[in-house]
């Protein structure tokens, strides 16, 4: 019996091919690959630029970026803000368009964020050997640069034939919509056989749905939950970002309105209680809050729901000091569910969250222990209100003051991002999440230069939605270039450009560990300085007189210099009342305002050196690594 076909090149097949896949979950359908971001090369312009041209914006809608890891981060952005139910792919050419996805790659599959990677490659052919930009490899031909994203990648293939798109295409399909094993998937493209004909069956070209599963806990697992919660005295909730992937809010507010246990959250599960709930006690680990880490420290049981756990959720295995403490882990991969030696509940949050609100009907804990946890969150709530007020109108604000004027204008839909510096810490410690999605915090990677891309990326998923991102003078620096795809596509990002001269965060912390502060400031070199004995020079001079409100209005923003308090408050009203992306620039005190961290990270310290402070800061080390403990 002969088939139907259509003769199609591999990259019109290809953007064909992901037009008509859906993922699916309670019944709601979405489209998996709701557009393609691009900037093109010779290894890619003739073969998915040109099929993408052919299909046109209704097929799939194409975005113009300017900096491809730039490009991923928006894509991640997106895809977050959509539960991880719809994607994007991005398309680059061969070389360093290539090799510039690889961080934002290894940032999707840390994250476990959907994003389909469509970089070209060399001649399958070799007819033309070597290409522009084509690496070679003494010993092995088949390599290329795109090699380097194996690893960061949940999926790779290389299509050296046009069938072989077929099972490829389909398995990374299955990757992106499944939750457990979700992450950056590469398909590698040679451009040759981006541009070569098939007879491709009409089959390949059927709608498609992928049906996001809800696997429900298995009876023994959740039987042994139970248990551990009955028997516990001091239990607590690690909220993760899985509770939002799950949409699991609801179910989370009513098993803790049912037992009264407490909630504290990893950067990633904030939100997952509002802010005002009793029970929620805010962040936890090295950035966490006093109540949540005082808990922590005295908890007997610690329930993970949707937590992978990482080194600054467990203040580097020294947080969980109470020396009976179990672990249950609710976490629909059961790699992260056997972490800590936990009792594990393989299974989506909301529907393991469901089945033991309903197995533990009538359980609750102490009134005492409520009472206890309540008080401490309202301390918190006076340490937060203390940094956050600015009484003099006419003050430079310190970075928490900014936080606080931006907590007084935002609504409940507003969405603010962050990534990397001193920002996240405060953030986790002080903001009053509102809803599941206000919180938008890239900290698996914690990636430099994600805020503005990723901004973009969230309005697209939202429109109508006010976005801030939230970006200090070094992450700015990184990577400013999408401020220019914003004006292009009229995207209103707010961008709250704080300038500190310098990375302050690695500041502090250099300074905490004995290395002074060393080559974290943007100064002036002095020439001869103390202390550089080798006279190279250091960099304790001036500060550089670096104008980026400036560089923002040239890139097209709208600019806001806020120089007092009052001018702050002022312009962030502004600000989100505007309908073009704009930016609010302002120069902070530096003094610092955030209260101190309660727990401790591992920053391993010089075991021998010739200078005081480093000498100091490893005896203090030394200490702090005494408490670390394996669970088992």
């Amino acid at each position: 019996m002969s088939r139907s076909t259509l003769r199609l090149t591999v990259a019109q097949a290809l953007v064909r091919f992901l037009a008509v896949q859906y993922t699916e979950r309670d019944g709601v359908r979405h489209r998996l690959i709701a557009g393609t971001w691009g900037i093109f090369g010779h290894g890619n312009v003739a073969g998915l630029g040109q099929a993408l041209l052919e299909a046109g914006e209704e097929t799939m809608p194409f975005h113009q970026g300017r900096n491809e890891q730039a490009m991923v981060h928006a894509a991640v952005g997106y895809a977050r803000q959509l539960d991880r139910l719809s994607a994007q792919a991005v398309t680059t050419s061969i070389g360093p368009g290539a090799t510039n996805l690889v961080t934002g790659a290894a940032l999707a599959t840390i994250n476990r964020i959907p994003v389909l990677l469509l970089p070209g490659d060399y001649f399958a052919t070799r007819a033309a050997d070597p290409l522009l930009q084509q690496l070679e490899h003494p010993v092995e031909a088949d390599v290329s640069v795109n090699d380097t994203l194996r690893p960061v990648s949940r999926y790779f293939d290389r299509i050296h034939r046009p069938e072989a798109l077929i099972p490829s295409a389909l398995n990374a399909m299955r990757v992106l919509a499944d939750p457990v094993d979700t992450g950056a998937v590469t398909l590698a493209l040679p451009q040759d056989v981006q541009a070569e004909a098939y007879d491709w069956p009409e089959e390949f070209f059927a709608e498609r749905i992928w049906h996001v599963r809800r696997p429900a806990p298995e009876q023994a697992e959740l039987a042994a939950a139970v248990e551990a919660v009955r028997g516990s005295r001091r239990p607590l909730i690690v909220a993760g970002g899985g509770v939002h992937h799950s949409e699991a809010e609801q179910a989370l507010k009513a098993f803790v309105d049912a037992t009264g246990i407490p909630v504290a959250s990893t950067q990633a599960g904030k939100g997952s209680l509002r802010h005002d709930h009793p029970a929620d006690v805010g962040g936890i680990g090295h950035t966490g809050t006093a109540v949540a880490d005082d808990l922590a420290r005295t908890a007997d049981l610690v329930i993970g729901v949707g937590t992978r756990y990482s080194d600054f959720t467990t203040a580097s295995g020294t947080l969980f000091q109470e020396p009976g403490v179990r672990f249950v882990n609710l976490n629909v991969a059961a790699f992260d569910a056997h972490k800590l030696s936990a009792r594990t509940l393989v299974a989506d949050a909301r529907a393991g969250l469901e089945a033991l609100t309903e197995a533990l009907s009538g359980h609750r804990v102490d009134e005492a222990y409520e009472a206890e946890y309540r008080a401490g969150k309202e301390r918190w709530e006076q340490i937060v209100d203390s940094v956050y007020r600015a009484d003099d109108e006419h003050a430079v604000p310190t970075q928490t003051q900014v936080l606080g004027a931006l907590d007084a204008v935002v609504g409940d839909d507003d969405v603010v991002i962050n990534a990397a510096g001193s920002l996240p810490g405060d953030l986790h410690k002080l903001w009053r999440a509102r809803s599941p999605r206000q919180y938008h915090l890239e900290y698996g990677y914690s990636c430099m230069g994600y805020e503005i891309p990723a901004g973009i990326g969230v309005q697209q998923a939202a429109p109508g939605t006010p976005v801030w991102s939230l970006v200090g003078d070094g992450t700015y620096l990184m990577m400013p270039t999408e401020i220019v795809t914003a004006v292009q596509e009229g995207l209103p990002v707010n961008l709250v450009l704080i300038q500190n001269h310098g990375y302050a965060s690695i500041g502090g912390l250099s300074e905490s560990v004995g290395a002074e502060r060393f080559g974290t400031a943007y100064r002036y070199r002095v020439w001869g300085s103390p202390r550089t004995k080798s006279g190279g020079g250091s960099f304790t001079g001036d500060p550089l007189p670096v104008d980026l409100a400036a560089n923002a209005a040239s890139l097209g923003m709208d600019v806001l210099r806020a120089k007092t308090v009052g001018e702050l408050r002022h312009a962030l009203a502004t600000a989100r009342a505007s309908d073009r992306p704009t930016c609010v620039y302002v120069e902070t005190d530096p003094t610092p305002s955030s209260p101190g961290a309660e727990a401790w990270w591992d920053v391993p310290v010089a075991e021998v050196a010739s200078r005081e402070a480093a000498t100091s800061a490893r005896a203090t080390y030394e200490q702090q690594v005494a408490d670390r403990r394996r669970h088992l």
